[in-house]
């Protein structure tokens, strides 16, 4: 192909991403503004667009399903009640997690102090090397894999609460640096240090478990 003919195809293909990505966006803001004027099957759309995430992330947050379904549920109720507050020129997806940070930080504050930070996962399960040795061969690889994601769930499980949510932002809801500091309200650079002590914290626990155990 010729060089000019390989350049137009690359920014015709960037040009098309770029106009997925507006769709998107624009589908999400067109989808809050129907909520706004009080059409409920938009509130449908945005429940099946978010539903895995937003209780994903609040499941980062209080380490407790059921409490974790309850905020969603919570957060929703409060998303219809206050719609009408919500400025299009933000970021709904921001706005949403805000409200559903907000109810979460609210339950935290109401237990112990230092629950909020030290309680580890409630309840013992089976250890994954105790998995792995009952597995059938032909299903090791694809245990082995759930093992080490599970793993490291435990692990980021075990942070503190801003470690936890920074990261958790980040990697699992893949939103910018920028948008963690605006959620957060905390500076760019404070965010930066939080995935890096984060990071290295995780690092850490999980070289020791691996030195605990004969894990592979």
């Amino acid at each position: 192909m010729h060089p000019f003919s390989a350049l137009v195809v690359y920014r015709v293909g960037m040009m098309a991403d770029a106009a997925a990505d507006w769709e998107a966006l624009l589908s999400r803001d067109t989808d809050a503004a129907r909520l706004q004027r009080g059409d409920l099957d938009a509130l449908a759309a945005l429940l099946a667009r978010y539903q895995n995430r937003l209780y994903r992330y609040l499941l980062r947050l209080v380490r407790d399903p059921a409490i974790a379904e309850d905020l969603f549920q919570q957060t929703w109720v409060r998303v219809v009640e206050k719609i009408r507050r919500y400025d299009p020129r933000r970021s709904f997806e921001a706005w949403l997690f805000a409200v559903a940070r907000n109810l979460a930080i609210d339950h935290l504050r109401r237990r112990a102090p230092e629950s909020l930070d030290d309680a580890g996962p409630a309840g013992a399960a089976e250890t994954p090397a105790a998995r792995v040795a009952s597995a059938e061969p032909g299903v090791l690889a694809g245990l082995l894999a759930r093992e080490r994601a599970e793993l490291v769930a435990q692990v980021l499980a075990e942070l503190p609460l801003i470690y936890r949510e920074t990261l958790t932002l980040r990697f699992e809801e893949e939103m910018k640096l920028e948008e963690i500091a605006a959620l957060l309200a905390v500076p760019l650079s404070t965010v930066k240090t939080r995935l890096r002590r984060g990071l290295e914290m995780m690092r850490h626990r999980l070289e020791n478990l691996a030195g605990e155990s004969s894990w592979p």
